[in-house]
């Protein structure tokens, strides 16, 4: 049996991030929402990549992956949990007009802070940095394409396509997708009513043994777990 997955921890509360740290990439389990507060840093993970500064927001779901490239001067950043009104929302980045209320708040009650930042929040329009950007935007897309076709369409040099994405998103395109179709699949397992071949199938996996080896690569868990977890809860 396959080891479960290691996911990295996005603990709550102030974190403080030194000049010019580097955090590879990694996945977190638990879904959260991170405020800058002071300096800033670019973020490349499962749903873009940005560049943050005071006041901006990133809301991260379950099970996505991320690198963080922070700044000279480092990064003070308040971590609290993805309020619920959010929870099913497609925009990663925002702002909040306000983000000392929320560090006051959350050393009462961090609760009630994440719910003011569920208020607070303000979506931020996408807007891709470069290549790498725009070809993870298409990847996010599962649309089959294959990458050679991709670079000539796009004027990238075959050889400079893959060390280009790993260098800003610190993954292969092949991996970076491979990640989006399991989070797909696992998002869809939970939702119910579909039967798992037709996951599959729509997903572009080779079959559902392939789709059931990525979701439970990806979480630890298979699609019929999730959903039957999810089935229980909905019964409660």
């Amino acid at each position: 049996m396959a080891s479960p997955p290691c996911f990295a921890a996005a603990p709550l509360g102030l974190l403080d991030h030194g000049p010019g740290e580097l955090r590879d990439r990694h996945c977190h389990n638990d879904a959260f929402v991170a405020v800058v507060l002071e300096g800033g840093y670019q973020e490349a993970g499962d749903e873009g990549r940005w560049n943050v500064r005071p006041g901006d927001a990133l809301i991260h779901h379950a099970y996505e992956s991320h690198l963080d490239r922070f700044e000279a001067k480092g990064a003070r950043v308040l971590v609290l949990d993805l309020p619920a009104r959010l929870a099913a929302t497609t925009v990663v980045r925002g702002h909040v007009a306000d983000p000392d209320s929320l560090v006051r708040l959350a050393e009462r009650d961090r609760r009630a802070a994440s719910a003011l930042f569920g208020e607070m929040f303000a979506a931020a329009a996408p807007a891709a940095l470069d290549w790498p950007d725009m070809l993870a935007d298409d990847l996010r897309r599962l649309s089959p394409f294959t990458l050679a076709d991709w670079a000539d369409d796009k004027g990238v040099r075959p050889e400079t396509l893959s060390r280009g994405f790993r260098s800003a998103y610190g993954c292969t395109p092949k991996s970076y997708r491979a990640d989006v179709r399991a989070r797909a699949a696992f998002a869809a397992a939970r939702l119910g009513g579909e039967p798992f071949a037709d996951i599959a199938h729509r997903l572009n996996f080779t079959d559902q043994a392939h789709m059931t080896h990525a979701v439970t690569g990806l979480t630890g868990a298979t699609p019929g777990w999730w959903r039957r977890r999810q089935m229980g809860t909905r019964q409660r």
